[in-house]
């Protein structure tokens, strides 16, 4: 009674076999749609290497590693107190990269002043090449900017300009030019007397 379950007329039926309620064209229509999906997936998946490999065409892709000097872009969305006007730099640096996360993600020494996380995007980052006095001498092209002799590039072509040039600028260009010679001859005369 307590134990015992009494038997009753769904226990004396046999089981259904499962393979006399699969219909036969259903079977078929679900391996051709599972085919179908697994050849738009191999397709979509060839469309999209295609377009990577015509998109990166050209770019390089660049990998810190820790311990390297960076530059930090700053965005307006980002840093919006570094960023209130349009005089303001886009840029900050030096940071030292301190871990690469994956190869579009690093962890770089910020300071806390900045307010914001210190994971940045590879695109808001800049590999450093030197130091700003190395960038500031090579600039210079001259070492003494009254040194004498040497053309600095800014005499005005005696060439046709880019686009139409009109009677008035080339009396212009010529009164320049023979004023320059003028100059140049005042101060070799000079520098022959002294």
């Amino acid at each position: 009674m307590y134990g015992l379950n009494p038997l009753t007329p769904l226990d004396l039926l046999p089981l259904p076999n499962p393979q006399e309620f699969v219909h036969k064209e259903g079977v078929t229509k679900a391996e051709f749609v599972k085919k179908m999906h697994e050849r738009i997936k191999n397709q979509i998946h060839q469309q999209t290497e295609k377009y990577m490999k015509h998109r990166n065409k050209g770019k390089r892709g660049i990998l810190f590693e820790e311990g390297d000097w960076v530059w930090l872009h700053l965005r307006k969305d980002k840093f919006p107190n570094q960023r209130k006007s349009k005089l303001s730099p886009r840029g900050d640096g030096l940071f030292q990269v301190l871990k690469r996360i994956n190869n579009n993600a690093y962890q770089i020494d910020l300071s806390e002043e900045y307010g914001v996380h210190t994971t940045f995007n590879v695109m808001d980052l800049t590999p450093f090449a030197g130091s700003e006095e190395q960038e500031a001498e090579t600039c210079d092209l001259r070492t003494n900017s009254l040194q004498e002799g040497g053309d600095d590039g800014r005499r005005p072509s005696s060439g046709p300009t880019s686009g139409s040039t009109t009677s008035s600028m080339t009396r212009k260009i010529q009164k320049i030019e023979t004023l320059l010679l003028m100059a140049e001859k005042h101060s070799y005369t000079c520098s022959k007397m002294s």
